[in-house]
């Protein structure tokens, strides 16, 4: 659920924005974009550390007392996972041949009607990047620790629980555990992929 709720929050987020930076023209475009796919590759601890650094009681919004609840850990993975699908939805909407927004401004489309048929051009390239920034989530274990506090019952997570009964030497749990979170996004992947053919 946490991993769900981060992912449909970043897309609320991501695909508004991927829209507007990828349609509009302005000075650093290309500067900010190199930037958003440089994040790609941040560490989840490094974004963990910034968020309980920030929401520790010594922290700026430590007064919030949102540190080792599952409100903190969504917030931090929709931190973690926005610059990925943010990226990837700007690189589905450049694929998508510009002679399909040209056309519709030619046929009376408004700037942004073209824009909304560019989008659903490009939709399936989108809920590809949904389905990586889920991935990323679901996987995620270095934020969930430090901001969760991997709390039985209430902030522990099935990546959290595996690193938990790996240090304490159950092997055999973790494994099954480690099936369960596979077989958990196996089932996603094959629900967004009929989705997909049903579209088609």
């Amino acid at each position: 659920m946490i991993s769900a709720s981060s992912c449909i929050i970043a897309t609320l987020i991501s695909l508004p924005l991927g829209s507007v930076i990828h349609f509009s023209r302005f000075p650093g475009k290309r500067l900010l974009i190199n930037i958003i796919q440089t994040l790609y590759s941040v560490p989840t601890v490094a974004v963990g550390l910034l968020v309980f650094l920030f929401f520790s009681r010594a922290g700026p919004l430590g007064g919030l007392n949102l540190l080792f609840t599952p409100t903190l850990m969504v917030l931090g993975q929709v931190l973690l996972i926005t610059p990925l699908m943010l990226g990837l939805i700007i690189s589905a909407l450049s694929g998508v041949d510009k002679f399909v927004s040209e056309t519709a401004i030619s046929l009376g489309a408004s700037r942004y009607q073209a824009s909304i048929i560019t989008i659903k051009e490009a939709r399936y390239a989108v809920l590809t990047a949904v389905t990586m920034g889920f991935g990323r989530a679901i996987s995620e274990v270095g934020l969930a620790l430090m901001v969760g506090g991997n709390i039985r019952g209430y902030t522990r997570t099935l990546t959290t629980a595996i690193s938990l009964e790996t240090s304490k030497g159950d092997v055999e749990l973790s494994i099954a555990l480690g099936i369960i979170l596979i077989l958990i996004a196996l089932a996603i992947n094959v629900i967004l992929n009929r989705l997909q053919q049903r579209q088609s």
